[in-house]
C-alpha cells in the first residue's frame, strides 16, 4: 500500500501541481467576455441581458481580477508580484477596450452604426480565432514534451474542469428555473457562469510563469475542454428550453 501510495505522489510533483493548481486559478478567477456573445445566440438569449453580463463581468475583470488572484494563489503558497498581475490586466483588459471603445467611436461617427455593426465588426470575425490558435500552437511548441511524458497530468487537470463547468451551468441554469425566469434569460445566465475568459488566462499564465509552465498548460488545457463543453451545454440547454414555458 506505501509503495502505491508513493507511486501515486510521483505522478505529480509538487512543482508541477503548484503551477497546475495556479492554472486553474487563473481560469476560475477570469469571468467570460466575448465568447459569451457566441453562447448567448446559439441558445437565442436575449441580446440586452447579454450585453448587461458581459459589462458586468469587464467591471469584475478590472477591479477583482487582481485581488482574487493574488488571495487565491498566496492560499495556496504560490508568490506573484502585484505589478505583474496588475500589468497584464492592463495589458490583455484595459489597452484593448479602450481600443475598442475608441474605435467604435471613431467608425460610428464617420460611418453610422449600421456599418459598424453590419460590415466593420464582420471583418475580423476570424481574427479572435487565428489569434487564438497561433497561442495554442505556441504553447504546444513548448508544451509538447511535457504532454507527452505526462498524458495523465492533462486528464488529471481536464476531469475537474470539466466537471466544474457542469455543475456551474447546472446550477445557474436550476436557479433560473426555481425563480421561473424566461428562457433567453436563463440560458446566457448559465453559460456565462460555466465559460471562462480563457484568452485572459492564458495570457497572464504565460506573462507570469511562462510558455513552458505548467501553469500555462493547465489555461491550455482549459481551453481545449471549454470549446466542446460549452458546445454540448448548449445542446442540453435547447433541448430543455419547453421546461420554460409556464402557465
Amino acid at each position: 500500500m506505501y509503495e502505491e501510495n508513493q507511486k501515486l505522489k510521483t505522478w505529480i510533483t509538487p512543482d508541477f501541481a503548484t503551477e497546475y493548481l495556479a492554472g486553474a486559478v487563473l481560469l476560475g478567477a477570469a469571468p467570460c467576455t466575448a465568447m459569451v456573445f457566441v453562447w448567448s445566440t446559439l441558445t437565442k438569449g436575449n441580446p440586452a441581458y447579454t450585453v448587461v453580463q458581459v459589462a458586468s463581468n469587464d467591471i469584475i475583470i478590472l477591479f477583482a481580477f487582481v485581488p482574487i488572484v493574488k488571495f487565491l494563489l498566496g492560499v495556496s503558497n504560490v508568490s506573484v508580484p502585484f505589478q505583474t498581475l496588475f500589468m497584464s490586466v492592463v495589458l490583455f483588459v484595459v489597452i484593448p477596450l479602450a481600443a475598442g471603445i475608441i474605435t467604435r467611436l471613431l467608425v460610428v461617427r464617420k460611418k453610422g452604426t449600421e456599418y459598424f455593426e453590419q460590415t466593420f465588426l464582420h471583418k475580423f470575425d476570424s481574427a479572435t480565432t487565428v489569434g487564438l490558435l497561433l497561442t495554442l500552437i505556441l504553447i504546444f511548441m513548448f508544451q509538447g514534451e511535457v504532454v507527452l511524458d505526462n498524458p495523465l497530468h492533462i486528464i488529471l487537470i481536464a476531469v475537474p474542469l470539466i466537471i466544474q463547468t457542469f455543475f456551474i451551468f447546472f446550477l445557474a441554469f436550476g436557479v433560473c428555473r426555481i425563480i421561473r425566469l424566461p428562457y433567453d434569460i436563463a440560458a446566457p445566465a448559465g453559460m456565462i457562469g460555466a465559460s471562462n475568459f480563457f484568452e485572459l488566462a492564458v495570457a497572464v499564465a504565460v506573462a507570469l510563469f511562462g510558455t513552458s509552465s505548467p501553469a500555462a498548460l493547465a489555461t491550455t488545457v482549459g481551453v481545449l475542454t471549454e470549446v466542446p463543453v460549452m458546445l454540448t451545454l448548449v445542446k442540453i440547454a435547447n433541448k430543455l428550453k419547453e421546461k420554460f414555458k409556464y402557465e
